[in-house]
């Protein structure tokens, strides 16, 4: 059998960079809008040289996290920064001591997300590890347990109601028989945890969220003891044969709350949104979820979500008759759904995606499009970022004085296959077909990776 010693993971656009880079005043094609006044922030995988793993078992969730950040502010870029966030092997190939705080379980690599949240920056991940607290200029603070009262892990994709500010959140860790339901106050400390009951050791990358319910996705994608034992690798995979069903639990219910309702086999890393429907006559209504769907994942691609391209679906569950209506919204391959902030958890009228291309199990890659979904005419548009790109997640900033969802800029970090370098790409949110108003060139390449947000300046 031959030796692998390649991996889509590590070439081309998702190549790790070596450096740590601070740029200042950067250039802007086109105009800047003076309206932009924070801080753009995104985070992946980056393995440091010293780290790099075999490529026959890498798999893309689990390189040491960069993230990276520019600062906007009247029409100007005034920096871009990249910087490793400091688990304690980072800390000791860059021969610094180790970033202060306690690790969970002895994890500590975080690449997934990264928030703002009563005044800190924090660094994400999923499955164990502690969140990372970040300076305004993505130094590393501390691995923190949000002041004492976060008791395991926590996620890479916790939610936040835009009416009372808090954070919801399901995490899970494998050596839990249970997923935890988090609620994080406005003051950055967990107030509620509660236990939600699971076999198998199910990965549980994101949830959603409405104005009554929160929903947790107990998916066929299983701790995997093997792959845990050989080491080197992501060790959760494909499990056939497992029920896939979706936990919907009041948002200030306990687990004897909770109900179960079953869908085909599938695997949802992230939902675009979710709403509820009021019932008639004294009936619960129906709580509505639009997700990507993928068919599978890490059942045929053991290093990456690269099974099949995944699809725009929406699950309408009746709550009174405990059933499912399922409908493929898109059948383009896409990934990376946001809707605005304003609107998380209740109908929203427009999301976006990225295109999201899988040539084959094992090879993946960003197209050049984001997909603007007007979800109330089941239409769809297109922001272009230019044929040599290849763009990530888009992240939508309201405008000043806003008053829809689309009144908004719409960010997102792009590779550039002419230059080998990054750019950030501007458009107007309510303006798909035009051109973007702006763009950055960065001084590098960003890798393609995972998920950012706009943190605006306080006001």
């Amino acid at each position: 059998m031959a030796v692998q010693t390649t991996n889509p993971y590590l070439e081309g656009p998702f190549a790790p960079v070596e450096e740590e880079v601070t740029a200042t005043d950067l250039a802007v094609v086109g105009t800047l809008p003076a309206d932009l006044d924070g801080r753009y922030l995104r985070i992946g995988p980056n393995p440091m040289r010293q780290n790099v793993p075999d490529p026959a078992t890498h798999h893309w969730f689990v390189g040491d996290g960069m993230v990276h950040g520019l600062r906007l502010r009247d029409g100007r870029a005034e920096w871009y920064r990249n910087r490793w966030v400091r688990s304690t092997r980072v800390s000791e190939a860059l021969g610094e001591p180790p970033a202060p705080g306690e690790r969970h379980a002895g994890m500590d690599t975080v690449n997934t997300h990264v928030i703002g949240h009563a005044g800190r920056t924090l660094a994400l991940v999923e499955a164990g590890a502690r969140p990372v607290e970040l300076t305004d200029e993505l130094e590393t603070v501390c691995h923190t347990d949000l002041d004492g009262t976060l008791p395991n892990g926590f996620t890479a994709h916790p939610k936040r109601d835009p009416e009372t500010g808090e954070l919801h959140a399901m995490a899970y860790f494998w050596g839990l028989d249970h997923l935890q339901y988090i609620v994080v106050g406005t003051d950055g400390r967990v107030r509620n945890v509660e236990p939600i009951p699971v076999d198998d050791g199910p990965m549980v990358h994101d949830m959603s969220l409405s104005e009554r319910f929160a929903v947790a996705y107990d998916l066929p994608v299983t701790f995997d003891m093997e792959v845990a034992a050989r080491g080197g690798g992501f060790p959760y995979s494909w499990k056939d044969g497992r029920a896939a069903r979706i936990g919907v639990l009041p948002r200030e219910g306990t687990a004897a709350d909770l109900r179960w309702f079953e869908v085909d086999p599938c695997y949802v890393f992230h939902p675009l949104n979710a709403y509820d429907e009021p019932g008639v006559d004294g009936g619960e209504g129906r709580l509505v979820l639009e997700v990507i769907r993928h068919d599978s994942t890490f059942r045929d691609d053991r290093q990456g979500p690269a099974d099949a391209p995944p699809t725009l679906w929406r699950w309408t569950l009746d709550l009174d008759r405990g059933t499912v209506a399922a409908e493929q919204l898109d059948d383009r391959g896409q990934e990376f759904p946001r809707v605005a902030e304003s609107h998380v958890g209740r109908r929203a009228r427009y999301g976006w995606t990225a295109g999201f291309a899988v040539d084959h199990p094992g090879s993946i890659g960003a197209g050049s499009e984001i997909i603007r979904h007007d979800l109330v005419a089941g239409t769809s548009a297109i922001h272009s970022a230019g044929a040599s790109r290849q763009v990530g997640e888009a992240v939508a900033a309201p405008r000043a004085g806003a008053t829809a969802e689309d009144d908004a800029w719409l960010m997102a970090l792009a590779h550039d296959r002419d230059t080998d370098r990054g750019e950030l790409v501007v458009w107007a949110a309510d303006a798909p077909g035009e051109d973007p108003v702006a763009r950055i060139p960065l001084p590098v390449r960003v890798p393609f990776g995972f998920h950012g947000s706009w943190i605006p300046t306080p006001a």
